[in-house]
């Protein structure tokens, strides 16, 4: 009777021990997207000076800018969840770089002081979500290999978590440059 106690009591000690990593790593993924959403955010607050600095040099821009803006105001919407958050955000980063290609016509503009700052702190903001995401597919990749293991699988199955995805990019991200297009447009 002994036995079966201490038996029951070992497998209790690692079911709560299983439980508890899992709700870990489960945290992790919350914190590492969390810390995406707030790069994102820095980004987001730099936007308003980028259009106002290129503003008055590029008047034949307009619809891009516009684009820009808008993408900005629908991404301030606390609603958003996680997707819609990560496709905004490449629809934004596709038309800020439309952007700096265009800046290439503008010399007086890429040799605006102000500029030159917003751009280097642009790329700052880029390089700091692209580490934030690394740090979140590792934290989705932690915790999938979690829920899919055998012991855990047992116990995320009766706490009813399921796989994330991990940031990925789409087909078109993964094409490779021509640079002959670049030049000739």
């Amino acid at each position: 009777m002994i036995a079966v106690i201490i038996i029951l009591a070992v497998f209790l000690l690692i079911g709560i021990g299983i439980y508890n990593s899992l709700i870990g790593k489960k945290n992790q993924v919350t914190n590492a997207f969390s810390a995406i959403d707030v790069m994102l955010k820095k980004r987001f607050d730099l936007l308003p000076n980028l259009i106002e600095t290129v503003k008055q040099y590029m008047q034949h821009e307009s619809s891009l800018l516009a684009r820009i803006i808008e993408l900005r105001s629908k991404s301030n919407t606390d609603s958003l969840s996680n997707e819609q958050k990560m496709a905004l955000d490449k629809q934004l980063g596709a038309s800020v770089s439309g952007l700096m290609v265009t800046v290439e016509n503008y010399p007086d503009l890429k040799a605006n002081q102000n500029f030159i700052n917003l751009q280097s702190t642009w790329t700052e903001s880029e390089e700091q979500i692209a580490a934030a995401r690394r740090n979140y597919n590792a934290a989705v990749t932690e915790y999938n290999n979690a829920i899919m293991m055998f012991p855990s699988s047992v116990v995320a199955g009766m706490m009813s978590y399921t796989q994330i995805a991990v940031l990925a990019n789409t087909e078109e991200e993964r094409k490779n440059i021509s640079a002959k297009d670049l030049f000739n447009s």
